[in-house]
C-alpha cells in the first residue's frame, strides 16, 4: 500500500494563486510607476523636466519668444522634412550611422548637436573632432565672431570640447578645445555644443546663458527637441556610442520584479499568530541535562570542552556582576576582576583563559576554583 506524499496539482494551485495574483498586481503597478516617473518628461535635458538638470525653463523662454517647441523621443519625428525649422538633438541615447544619415537627409535648416558622439559628427559636422578633453564649468568669454556668442558675452560653459575645421566658428574655449562650434555645409547650419549644463534649469539664469540659448537655438519659429533613446538598430557598431549591456526598460522590469518578490516574501513570511506552547511528552529537568552532558564529556575524555564550558559560564557571571562588555578583551576582564577581588592578575588569567586541564583531578580543581571566584563575585 502506497501513501501519497505532498500536494496535488489542485492544492498547489489553490495555495499559489493568491501570491501569484498579488505578485502580478505589484509588478504591474511598479512598471506603471516606473514608466510614469522615467518618461521623457523627467529625463535629463528634457524640455518638460523641472529638475535641476532638466530644460523646462529654456523651453518656456523659447516659447515666450515665439518659438514653438515640440519635444519627442521618436526617431521618425527627427527625420521628417525640416526645411525652415531647427532640430535640437540631446545627449545620451543610441543612433547608428544610418539613423544619422536619415536625419541629415531630412533637410533641416539648422541642427544643434548637444554633446554629440563620433558618428553624429562624421555625418552632420564633418571636420569637427572630439578632443576627449573636459573643461571645468566656468565663466568664459566667447573669443569668436559668432553673432549669438557676441550678443551673449560671458557664458557659464564646461564639458566636452571639440576641435574646429578651417572656416568654422569656434567659441568658448582656448583656441584648440572649444565648447561651441558652428559649421555650415550643404546649405545647413550645424552647431556643436559640448555643454548641457549651460541651458539647464539650474544655470540658465547665470551670466549670458539665456541670451546664448535664445540667439543660438531660437533662430526659427519651430524647434523639434529630440532626445534619442535606445531603440536604434545600430547596436552592432563597435565604437564609443555602444549601448548599455542592459537597456533601461529591462532594468525597470527587473527592479519591479525585485520589489514584488520582496513584498511577497514579507507578506508570506509574517507570523500568523502568537507562539503556542506545546506540551512536551517528557519533562527533562535542567539538572539531568547537565549531568547527561557531563557524562558524555567524561566518557569521551573531552576535558578541553568541559573546561571551556565551565570557563564560559564563569565569565558570563563575571561579565554580568561587574558590568563588563561581552566582547571585552581578556586583559580588560582580568584587570577588572583583579581590581574588584584583589586576586593576582596572572593567576586570574590562567584560571579564566589558561590551557585545558590534563587530568580529571585538574578539571575538578578548575571547577572548584571557578566556583569560588563566582561566589566571591556574588558575595564580595
Amino acid at each position: 500500500m502506497s501513501t501519497a506524499v505532498g500536494r496535488s496539482a489542485g492544492e498547489s494551485w489553490r495555495a499559489l494563486r493568491t501570491p501569484l495574483l498579488v505578485t502580478g498586481l505589484i509588478v504591474l503597478a511598479a512598471i506603471v510607476v516606473l514608466i510614469a516617473t522615467t518618461a521623457r518628461t523627467s529625463g535629463p535635458f528634457s524640455p518638460d523636466s523641472t529638475e535641476p538638470e532638466g530644460a523646462r525653463a529654456l523651453a518656456t523662454l523659447l516659447g515666450n519668444h515665439g518659438v514653438k517647441v515640440t519635444g519627442t523621443d521618436v526617431l521618425d519625428d527627427a527625420v521628417q522634412p525640416g526645411s525652415g525649422k531647427t532640430l535640437l538633438i540631446g545627449p545620451e541615447g543610441q543612433l547608428d550611422r544610418d539613423d544619422w544619415q536619415r536625419i541629415a537627409d531630412a533637410g533641416w535648416s539648422h541642427v544643434i548637436l548637444i554633446r554629440p558622439g563620433t558618428k553624429a559628427l562624421d555625418v552632420l559636422a564633418p571636420g569637427v573632432e572630439d578632443n576627449g578633453q573636459i573643461l571645468s564649468s566656468d565663466s568664459r568669454q566667447p573669443n569668436c565672431d559668432l553673432p549669438a556668442a557676441v550678443k551673449a558675452g560671458t557664458v557659464t560653459v564646461g564639458g566636452s570640447t571639440y576641435s574646429a575645421p578651417d572656416g568654422a566658428q569656434a567659441c568658448y574655449g582656448d583656441g584648440i578645445n572649444n565648447t561651441v562650434i558652428r559649421v555650415e555645409s550643404n546649405g545647413r547650419i550645424v552647431d556643436v555644443v559640448g555643454t548641457t549644463r549651460t541651458f539647464t534649469n539650474e544655470q540658465l539664469a547665470e551670466d549670458g546663458n539665456a541670451a546664448l540659448a535664445l540667439n543660438l537655438i531660437g533662430t526659427d519659429r519651430e524647434l523639434t527637441w529630440y532626445l534619442p533613446q535606445w531603440e536604434s538598430s545600430g547596436f552592432g557598431d563597435d565604437n564609443e556610442d555602444s549601448p548599455p549591456l542592459v537597456p533601461p526598460d529591462i532594468r525597470y522590469i527587473g527592479w519591479a520584479l525585485a520589489f514584488a518578490v520582496l513584498v511577497v516574501a514579507l507578506w508570506r513570511g509574517r507570523r500568523l499568530g502568537p507562539v503556542v506552547a506545546e506540551r512536551l511528552p517528557v519533562i527533562v529537568h535542567a539538572a539531568e541535562t547537565t549531568e547527561g552532558r557531563a557524562r558524555l564529556y567524561r566518557r569521551s575524555r573531552a576535558r578541553d570542552r568541559a573546561a571551556a564550558a565551565l570557563r564560559e559560564s564563569a565569565l558570563g557571571k563575571l561579565h554580568k556582576a561587574h558590568g563588563i562588555p561581552r566582547r571585552a578583551d581578556p586583559s580588560a576582564v582580568v584587570a577588572t576582576v583583579a581590581a574588584r577581588t584583589g586576586r593576582d592578575p596572572a593567576m586570574l588569567y590562567e584560571l579564566l583563559y589558561g590551557l585545558p586541564p590534563l587530568s580529571d583531578a585538574a578539571l575538578m580543581s578548575l571547577s572548584h576554583e571557578l566556583d569560588v571566584l563566582t561566589q566571591e563575585v556574588r558575595h564580595p
